[in-house]
């Protein structure tokens, strides 16, 4: 089911007065900076682990057949790797409407990871399983075989899968879901 968050995000100023502000992404956000940003930096959170359990229904699929599509997960002691982006507030109307089936901006303490100690807060689009959108989990092999079959208007689901894991091995990111399930949809 399509819904659209985009008003709600932008309801969502978490960061009013700044100037900039820094994004994390875990998925497409790696491999896919389409937006103007200041500054792209190597970076991690805590607690989250990265799942291919939202339904898009509007990049990688469709309503009559959804693609998969990641979010994040709460999982005590986990890292999920990724790439935080230092961008002005008027990216991110652009990027609500990217993020706008199911996820939800919410602020987040990011930890960089390319030689500096540093941390910030920022923010992070979020798919909870309380959105229509959300497919949940299932066997690798009935997600690479979703996977293996959709695709949307920014073309077919397996490229996303795809592009995500040839990024994380390019940052020496280990994620196991990421390549069991690229491996799965290999063997289709």
């Amino acid at each position: 089911m399509l819904i659209d968050t985009t008003a709600i995000n932008q309801q969502r100023n978490h960061f009013d007065e700044n100037a900039d502000i820094w994004l994390f992404g875990y998925g497409s956000l790696i491999w896919k900076a389409d937006f103007a940003y200041l500054e792209r930096r190597s970076a991690y959170i805590n607690g989250w682990e990265r799942r291919f359990w939202q339904g898009s229904h509007d990049h990688r699929g469709t309503l009559e057949a959804p693609g998969r599509v990641v979010t994040l997960t709460p999982v005590p002691g986990a890292i999920c790797h990724g790439m935080a982006y230092r961008i002005t507030p008027e990216t991110l109307a652009p990027l609500d409407h990217r993020e706008k089936n199911g996820y939800l901006r919410e602020v987040t303490p990011l930890h960089f990871t390319d030689g500096f100690q540093e941390q910030t807060t920022g923010l992070v689009y979020l798919a909870t399983e309380d959105n229509p959108a959300f497919l949940g989990p299932d066997t690798l092999e009935a997600m690479a075989s979703q996977i293996a079959r959709a695709s949307g208007p920014s073309g077919p689901n397996r490229d996303y899968l795809v592009n995500l894991a040839q990024a994380l091995r390019h940052l020496k990111v280990e994620d196991a879901h990421i390549f069991a399930l690229e491996q799965q949809l290999n063997s289709l």
